[in-house]
């Protein structure tokens, strides 16, 4: 009896740790799928933040990008305003330039230039020497009427120039050619006084007679043909008045 009393106390106690270890057991596996869950939880949470600093990186890198292609942009506006600055401001200098050169250019044409005619050298203004030309054109042309109209506007426009003893000398000729003696007369006369030693000074004095011949003036053409012969002897005006004079007699 006795007997049967302690195999039951050790069946018992036995039952009793079988159950303890079984609970034991029973909290480890709890303790442990709790540790899992909160591990996998927390990798989960590190997996989101870190898709989040991911997510909020790119979309600063992609500003970043938009901010830097946007300040590309803007500096090539900024060079392409600059180089059509740069453009127009040597256009500007080049044409300020030209028209430098230009003004130039015409002040020098507008320069007086040192010219000669009959022997005599002098300076002349190039509107000055093109309206003298011009007028000798005419002459040369056979337009006298014309022609003495273009010397005596000459002679009235520049005053002052040394074409005039010239022109004189072709008024007076012109004046000839459509027989207003009188004032081919004055002319030459007007001619010798302001250049008595002008080349065509002898030619000059010449036509005067031949004026007062056509005037039927034989007294006042002997008087200047004789004075012809006493200043320009060497001349060949001199010897054509001598021959001339000849015929006076």
């Amino acid at each position: 009896m006795r007997g049967l009393t302690l195999r039951g106390a050790a069946l018992a106690a036995a039952l009793l740790c079988a159950s303890l270890g079984a609970q034991a057991a029973l909290f480890e596996d709890d303790e442990a799928r709790r540790a899992i869950l909160d591990l996998r939880q927390r990798v989960e949470t590190m997996r989101q933040q870190a898709e989040q600093r991911q997510s909020e990186e790119s979309a600063q890198l992609r500003r970043s990008m938009l901010d830097l292609q946007n300040q590309i942009e803007q500096m090539r506006g900024d060079l392409a305003r600059m180089t059509g600055q740069n453009e127009q401001l040597t256009k500007t200098v080049t044409d300020l330039q030209q028209r430098q050169t230009d003004a130039d250019t015409r002040a020098k044409s507008n320069e007086p230039s040192k010219v000669a005619v009959d022997g005599r050298e002098f300076n002349a203004d190039p509107k000055e020497k093109a309206d003298f030309d011009a007028a000798l054109g005419i002459f040369r042309a056979g337009q006298f009427a014309q022609a003495q109209t273009a010397f005596a506007d000459f002679v009235k426009r520049y005053p002052q120039s040394g074409y005039n003893a010239s022109a004189l000398f072709w008024l007076g000729n012109a004046q000839y050619a459509t027989r207003n003696y009188n004032e081919a007369i004055a002319n030459f006369r007007s001619m010798l006084s302001l250049a008595p030693d002008h080349a065509k000074a002898p030619e000059a004095v010449l036509s005067i007679a031949n004026c007062q011949i056509e005037l039927k003036d034989t007294k006042a053409a002997r008087r200047t043909l004789e004075d012809l012969t006493k200043a320009y002897p060497q001349s060949e005006a001199a010897q054509a008045g001598r021959e001339r004079l000849s015929r006076l007699r």
